[in-house]
């Protein structure tokens, strides 16, 4: 069954095409990655999906319902959660309350108002029970209450998937979540999408760089070239597609796969 369904996505910035006619499919608990090199719009890709922008042809159908329309909060709140290629917390917060954030949508009151009351409402603790469950599962537990400005840039990229869990989402959207990391913080980040993947059974789509890593996790990849889909399909299928292959190598492919090149 398929989870997310994108139908002919285009969308044009003074003129420049960062989208061309773009159409894939994700299943159900897929573990979905996007791929392509700098400027092939893979984050305009995920902007439209997560309603940020608004394509100017096409559509996003979500569990068979058009959200194309929708605002992003409205987008949130139908089950689709997402990070961001740069972390986007509040650094003057702590572990605890940045993960709170994520769950606005379940507090009655909102998040805010139960802030300014000191957490007074009957809901909290309950909420507080499951953000310390986050918290156990990407073992964090070592930071909770530290302040977010006062962590290493790993650990603030696991809260913010952190705060994206909050969301209990049915679709998670992850916009580069290995970047700037160095190797150990790359395969801890790895080993907890694989656990979302996995334990939660949650559907992943991912953009990411490391090919290691989209070929070793993903079950299906879509490749982007200049705004343009050029294959799609399960990682084996695209390592040896010679279109993917010309797009990251760049005209020299030929020669290059000849030995040819200088």
């Amino acid at each position: 069954m398929d989870l997310l369904e994108i139908q002919d996505i285009s969308i044009s910035f003074g003129g420049v095409h960062a989208l061309r006619n773009v159409s894939f499919t994700v299943e159900k608990g897929q573990l979905a990655a996007v791929i392509g090199p700098n400027g092939a719009g893979k984050t305009s890709l995920l902007n439209c999906i997560s309603g940020f922008y608004k394509p100017t042809q096409g559509k996003v159908l979500f569990q068979g319902e058009d959200i194309t329309p929708l605002p992003p909060f409205k987008v949130a709140q139908k089950g689709v959660a997402r990070t961001f290629q740069n972390v986007e917390l509040f650094s003057n917060m702590n572990v605890i309350d940045n993960l709170l954030l994520g769950r606005h949508n379940y507090f009655k009151g909102g998040y805010f108002r139960n802030a300014l009351m000191g957490y007074r409402s009957k809901d909290e603790s309950r909420e507080r029970r499951r953000v310390e469950e986050i918290i156990d599962f990407l073992e964090m537990e070592q930071w909770r209450k530290h302040l977010v400005s006062d962590l290493p840039y790993g650990i603030q990229k696991r809260v913010e998937l952190g705060r994206a869990l909050a969301q209990e989402p049915t679709l998670l959207l992850l916009d580069e979540p290995m970047a700037g990391m160095n190797l150990e913080e790359t395969e801890d980040i790895a080993r907890f999408i694989l656990d979302v993947h996995q334990e939660l059974g949650t559907t992943i789509v991912m953009i990411e760089h490391d090919m290691a890593v989209v070929m070793d996790i993903s079950q299906h990849i879509a490749v982007l070239d200049f705004g343009e889909k050029i294959a799609d399909g399960p990682p084996e299928k695209i390592q040896n597609d010679p279109e993917v292959q010309k797009a990251y190598l760049g005209e020299n492919y030929e020669a290059i796969r000849r030995g040819e090149a200088n």
